[in-house]
């Protein structure tokens, strides 16, 4: 029973938000705390020392940041929500769960673990900069945009660093207890994906004036930029001998994180595109897993 969850988590996450929105759509304030403790789950088992910054990095992390700029630019020609979510979706940071995709693949976890490290960084410096000027809330002053959305991201992305050295050097007992326990992460992450599902649904239902072509716009968008930063990540890495990780790098995103931030800072309609990306990003690597089994079963025949 335990295996059937764990494999079909994602279906059974989204059916559960989509269905039961009307109640799990209210706990969407926890969706911070639990982002929060993956990440500190996750560099808990991540030393310093093990962090060595490489140029496909700073490639990937310019592609992130400036791309998230100029692809917002390009699709607001069309329609200005659709190049929000086209935004949010580019800049989001690499989703936690890459590094064990990677090394299903083949690829260099540390490499991956490094790159998570310094785009969880990246985001959590340029996202307060660049939100207010995407955002809707024209309300506030840019300062007062800037300091909103710095005391919101910049301590659920640092934070959780910045705390897991700490325990690691100060408390390595419990720093010991936190790894054993960072198998949690993967049922926390059920339950956000839950929660976000529920909550983008919720909105869904509940707006006054859907409009459908914007929607479906969203999730267009977010399957061609998906693919693109798959495709591109891939093709840096060629250059540097490691497609798989830059692969993931790039194209899998934290996308609880970037369903969050939409719903948090833009038009709440955005967030159809990261939700839509969720589905995206899984169809595609599960492609590359079943390519990756078929080669090994090949290789495997071919010995006998």
């Amino acid at each position: 029973m335990l295996q059937f969850f764990k494999n079909y988590t994602l279906p059974i996450a989204m059916i559960t938000g989509a269905v039961a929105y009307p109640v799990v759509s209210w706990f969407t304030f926890i969706t911070p705390y639990l982002i929060f403790i993956m990440l500190l789950f996750t560099f808990c088992k991540l030393s310093p020392r093990d962090i060595h910054l490489r140029l496909p990095h700073i490639w990937l992390l310019a592609i992130q940041l400036i791309g998230c700029i100029v692809v917002y630019g390009i699709v607001s020609l069309y329609h200005p929500v659709v190049a929000q979510g086209a935004f949010v979706c580019v800049l989001v940071p690499t989703a936690i769960s890459a590094a064990v995709i990677t090394g299903m693949l083949g690829g260099n976890v540390p490499f991956l673990t490094s790159y998570l490290l310094l785009c969880n960084i990246g985001v959590a410096l340029v996202a307060p900069v660049l939100f207010p000027f995407i955002g809707p809330h024209t309300e506030m002053s840019f300062i007062e945009s800037f300091l909103y959305i710095c005391k919101r991201v910049g301590p659920l992305l640092l934070l959780p660093l910045f705390l897991a050295w700490f325990i690691r050097y100060l408390f390595p007992r419990v720093n010991k207890v936190l790894m054993r326990l960072s198998k949690i992460s993967f049922y926390l992450w059920a339950i956000a994906l839950t929660i976000v599902t529920g909550s983008t649904v919720k909105f869904l239902i509940e707006q006054e004036n859907p409009d459908y072509k914007t929607e479906i716009s969203l999730a267009v968008v977010a399957l061609v930029i998906c693919a693109g930063q798959f495709l591109i990540g891939r093709r840096i890495g060629k250059r540097y001998g490691d497609p798989v990780s830059c692969g993931q790098g790039l194209g899998q995103k934290n996308t609880i994180l970037a369903i969050w931030m939409a719903q948090a800072y833009l038009n709440p309609i955005s967030s159809v595109a990261p939700a839509s990306y969720v589905l995206w990003q899984n169809i595609i690597n599960s492609y590359q897993l079943w390519l990756k089994n078929k080669a090994v079963h090949k290789t495997q025949n071919a010995k006998k």
